[in-house]
C-alpha cells in the first residue's frame, strides 16, 4: 500500500478527545458527520484545510486517552490516508488497524506541516518529497497489511468467513 499527500502536523500526546471531542459522540453515529469535527479542538478549521489523501502527523503517544473507536473512524472518514507518529497508544493503534486506518511509526521530527509525502506501508519507507529525504518507518506485518487492504477487521472477516491471515 502506497499513499501520497500533504501533512498536517500536531504535537505529542494527542488524545482521543482532541481527535474527536466526546461532546460529538453522543450527537450522532454518522461517521461522515463526526469527520467534520476531527481535530477541531486543536485546530478549529482543520476539516476545511484537508484534502482527500492527506496525512496527520503527530509526535509521541498519539491516540492516548480512551479506547473509543470513533477516533480512528473519524480520521478515516475525513479521508485522511494515514496517521504518522513516533509512537501510538496501544489501543488506538489496534483500533486504527481494525477500522482500516493505516498508522505508521517513524521519526516525525523530519516532517513539517505542509510537506508532501509518499508512504509505503509494506516497504517501511516515508519519502518526504518536499525535502528529498527518505525516513525509515516500522513496516507493518503482512497480516496487518491484509486487514487494511480489506478495509478493516470486520470486512476482512466477512470476506473470508473468519480469520484468514
Amino acid at each position: 500500500m502506497k499513499f501520497e499527500g500533504n501533512t498536517h502536523k500536531f504535537g505529542n500526546d494527542v488524545n482521543t478527545d482532541y481527535i474527536i471531542a466526546g461532546r460529538y459522540k453522543f450527537k450522532t453515529l454518522d461517521m461522515k458527520e463526526l469527520a467534520k469535527h476531527v481535530m477541531e479542538d486543536l485546530d478549529p478549521d482543520f476539516y476545511h484545510k484537508i484534502n482527500a489523501g492527506d496525512f496527520i502527523v503527530g509526535g509521541s503517544n498519539f491516540g492516548c486517552g480512551s479506547s473509543r473507536e470513533q477516533a480512528p473512524l473519524a480520521i478515516k472518514h475525513a479521508d485522511i490516508s494515514a496517521v504518522l507518529a513516533k509512537s501510538f497508544a496501544r489501543i488506538f493503534y489496534r483500533n486504527a488497524i481494525n477500522t482500516g486506518l493505516p498508522v505508521v511509526e517513524c521519526d516525525t521530527d523530519l516532517i513539517d506541516a505542509g510537506d508532501e509525502l509518499e508512504v509505503d506501508l509494506a516497504g517501511g519507507n516515508v519519502i518526504n518529497k518536499t525535502k528529498g529525504q527518505t525516513i525509515p518507518a516500522k513496516p507493518l506485518p503482512p497480516v496487518m497489511i491484509k486487514i487494511l487492504n480489506d478495509g478493516g477487521l470486520a470486512p476482512h472477516f466477512k470476506k473470508y468467513g473468519g480469520f484468514n491471515l
